[in-house]
């Protein structure tokens, strides 16, 4: 799972990422080509003005002594802000423009036509969930922002000073959320104390936020140090720790009472037809719920046939449920200490750097590195997501790992899961798309998630190919990782269209996978408060791995592995039917005899026929 830039913003919405030029201050165009170049700039400058962290993470400085401003009236103003881009894009003449402008077409067109639909669903309104949301990225604020200079300490103590500011903004939309009955599920807002109480400190030097002045950098005077820390003190005591109060009340007074008791995205306001929409932009495809169940069951099917083989490959004796027990309980899968964990983690992906070569023609440039899941978040997060790097270059990307309840992280999953984290998964994928200077910005820091997910698992299948899961314990983790994304086809659309309970969901995913009761308790709740994220991942595998097929049967002996995978990255995270007419284009070039095996050069981005996306 990816953390994307930072966490601040919470959940996926509209309002605080997109805006869009006064209609006084848009500039004048002659063709269609200038027009939507002046449009996609336009675009980009309003997404960096409008949300300042966003802006931060890409590598934009301009804004960073700032906060997104954050109420009700905000987001309602960048909707229609956003509504003036896609209007906008609906007057241009796309059969006028080249074929790489009508891809950055039929890319930004969709991005808007999902972020308005998440708009009318009131998304904005859940702002945060047990796991994500400002008050939980807040604290990592210092791992992501520049702190090199006089300048950048001074910047972040703004930030500081605006914490209450944005705190309040976020009471109001969830107040909102209240008062149109579009709250949490009751069941995911337990345990939400640990995140918020951490950061209620009586000393402000105890807070995770205080750490940059512990230690200052050789460019900020020594002169300097001592007003810095007692302003970060200040700003901490009576800013920061104030909001965190403030906010512990809120949650325990108003938004957990009110918190509702179904668990459904079926059960908000048009929750079904909200459900029909999240399908779709999370897969990038027009599968209806339905489908998605079935899809799900098939995959089940076929993935526990493989599973079954694995079993009686070890010869155990006893059945399927018998073996998920063992590999539950019997220590010899399990580590005593977060040192001996990560020292695991460490050892997988030092051996895949030395494979990427044999996978890959372009590797990112930019490393990455491996920390601790924070500890006020690690109890109700997942075992592992990845945290990409900052554009400007000055961050690399982490995999974070989480060394909570040693007893739930079995050793027999920890090949697929890095690969899926790190390389090659979302580091490599998402640190080149950084890197790929032939697409515009909006592209380069954008996602369509069935790409980006869907990558990742297929890399977690790749490792058979690099000499991983040799052990077969080891391969019946890559299974039982693969089965559980296959697992939450059917949950998630169990859950939230066909009214299965979250003791189903939570039965369903025992039976399957090996996955340790703790995880399997808090994937299911994550599924319930992220209703369509988790369909990205099988839906976009699948993708990837018939386009591959489909090469290798096309291509026979033209076929060359790193150039499909060069390939498939080349054009950044896109819609699935983007990367599918892609790929295809990529395919004729080869046939023709465009390269010969091993050799590397461009080829023309096709213009996207059928990729019509229109707000409804």
């Amino acid at each position: 799972m990816v953390r994307f830039g930072n966490l601040l913003l919470g959940l996926s919405f509209s309002c605080f990422l997109l805006g869009a030029c006064p209609s006084s201050t848009c500039r004048a165009a002659d063709s269609p080509s200038e027009t939507f170049s002046v449009l996609v700039e336009d675009y980009w400058e309003a997404r960096l003005r409008e949300s300042p962290l966003f802006a931060t993470s890409t590598g934009d400085r301009r804004t960073n002594d700032r906060l997104d401003a954050v109420s009700v009236a905000d987001c309602r103003r960048r909707n229609t802000l956003c509504q003036g881009f896609f209007d906008r894009l609906s007057k241009i003449d796309r059969t006028a423009l080249d074929p790489r402008q009508e891809t950055d077409f039929d890319f930004l067109r969709r991005l808007l036509a999902d972020q308005l639909a998440e708009f009318r669903f009131g998304t904005y309104l859940l702002p945060i969930t047990q796991r994500s949301g400002f008050h939980i990225g807040f604290p990592e604020l210092h791992r992501d922002i520049p702190l090199e200079t006089l300048a950048d300490y001074e910047n972040y103590l703004a930030r500081l000073r605006g914490f209450a500011a944005y705190t309040e903004g976020h009471l109001e939309l969830m107040r909102a959320g209240i008062a149109t009955g579009r709250v949490l599920p009751a069941v995911v807002m337990s345990g939400w104390e640990p995140s918020v109480d951490s950061q209620i400190v009586e000393q402000p030097e105890k807070s995770s936020l205080y750490e940059p002045f512990a230690k200052f950098p050789s460019a900020v005077p020594t002169t300097e140090h001592a007003r810095l820390r007692q302003e970060a003190r200040e700003a901490i005591a009576t800013g920061v720790v104030p909001a965190y109060r403030k906010l512990r009340k809120f949650l325990a007074e108003e938004y957990v009472p009110h918190s509702r008791d179904t668990i459904a995205a079926a059960a908000l306001p048009d929750g079904r037809e909200f459900y029909r929409h999240r399908v779709r932009m999370f897969t990038t495809t027009d599968l209806t719920p339905d489908e998605v169940h079935q899809l799900g069951l098939q995959e089940v099917k076929r993935i526990r046939a493989e599973m079954e083989a694995v079993i009686a490959e070890v010869k155990f004796t006893g059945d399927f449920a018998a073996f998920l027990k063992f590999l539950r309980e019997d220590p010899q899968f399990y580590v005593d200490t977060p040192r001996e964990l990560l020292m695991e983690v460490s050892l997988i992906l030092k051996k895949m750097d030395g494979q990427l070569p044999t996978l890959f023609g372009r590797l990112p440039r930019m490393s990455y590195g491996i920390r601790e899941v924070p500890a006020h978040v690690a109890p109700r997060t997942t075992a592992a997501y990845y945290w990409q790097p900052n554009g400007d270059g000055t961050k690399a990307g982490f995999y974070y790992v989480n060394t909570f309840n040693l007893a739930s992280r079995p050793l027999y999953n920890l090949e697929a899961l890095s690969l899926h984290e790190a390389v090659p998964g979302h580091h490599l994928q998402l640190a080149l798309q950084q890197e790929l200077d032939h697409l515009p910005p909006f592209r380069r820091f954008s996602d369509f998630t069935p790409f980006v997910e869907g990558w990742a698992l297929y890399a977690e299948r790749l490792g058979l190919e690099a000499g991983f899961y040799q052990d077969p314990y080891s391969n019946f983790g890559r299974l039982t990782m693969e089965m559980w994304r296959a697992c939450r086809l059917v949950v998630d659309s169990g859950m939230h269209y066909f009214g299965w309970t979250r003791e189903q969901a939570i039965e369903y995913l025992s039976e399957q996978t090996a996955l340790g009761t703790h995880d399997i308790q808090s994937e299911v709740d994550r599924y319930i408060a992220w209703p369509g994220q988790a369909l990205a991942y099988k839906v976009g595998e699948l993708k990837i791995r018939s386009l591959r097929q489909q090469a290798e049967q096309q291509l026979g002996n033209r076929f060359d592995l790193r150039e499909f995978h060069d390939a498939v990255l080349s054009n950044g995270a896109v819609p699935l039917d983007m990367l599918e007419a892609h790929i295809k284009a990529w395919m004729k070039q080869k046939g023709e005899g465009g390269r010969r095996k091993g050799e590397a050069s461009e080829f023309v981005i096709p213009a996207q026929a059928g990729n019509q996306c229109f707000v409804k």
